[in-house]
């Protein structure tokens, strides 16, 4: 992570430089360093999502590839997900619990409309991860949902999505987060 490595940088120059200028270097334990520079870890199980599988991974990678703040993560045998995805014949739609936990819906109806599976993954964790519809919006912005229309393929986050989601997560150790209204469906 970008944060990580600055920081493992400009410790290792400040341990270098201070016992130069006559001080004393004392290294924090790495546990400390880590906990507090690690991202938080939300887990996501995708395998009631069906065909949609590999558009919900895809989704899931460039959410961490666009914030340092959260990683999103396949679930692992025994563990419980703090999102599930589920395919099913109608509109795509998030069901938000507390941050970065609620379950997804990767609905056919907007898939045979013509909008792009990965889009839609991206867009239904967008609002997992904290981030409200934006409609009408343009192609650049991904909450802006179907009110860019079928030919709108991009499923990056913008710059002010990406800045939002490090802000709500920034914050967040590993553990629980505040927790959000329930009963909450956004339906795009």
């Amino acid at each position: 992570m970008h944060v990580r490595t600055l920081t493992t940088t400009v410790a290792a120059v400040l341990a270098v430089t201070f016992p130069l200028l006559g001080g004393q270097a004392v290294a924090a334990p790495s546990s400390v360093a880590d906990h507090t520079l690690a991202a938080r870890v939300v887990t996501y199980d995708a395998s009631g999502a069906a065909e949609f599988k590999s558009a919900v991974d895809r989704g899931a990678a460039i959410w961490n590839e666009s914030v340092d703040a959260v990683e999103l993560r396949p679930v692992t045998a025994g563990q419980r997900a703090n999102i599930r995805v589920l395919a099913d014949n109608g509109w795509p739609r998030a069901l938000p619990g507390s941050l970065g936990n609620g379950t997804v819906y990767i609905g056919r109806q907007a898939v045979d409309q013509g909008y792009n599976t990965v889009r839609i993954s991206a867009h239904e964790l967008g609002h997992i991860l904290g981030l409200p519809d934006r409609k009408p919006g343009p192609c650049s912005s991904l909450m802006s949902g179907s009110s860019a229309g079928v030919a709108c393929t991009n499923p990056y986050p913008n710059a002010a999505e990406k800045a939002e989601v490090e802000a709500d997560f920034g914050g967040a150790l590993a553990g629980p987060a505040a927790t959000a209204p329930r009963g909450v469906v956004i339906v795009d």
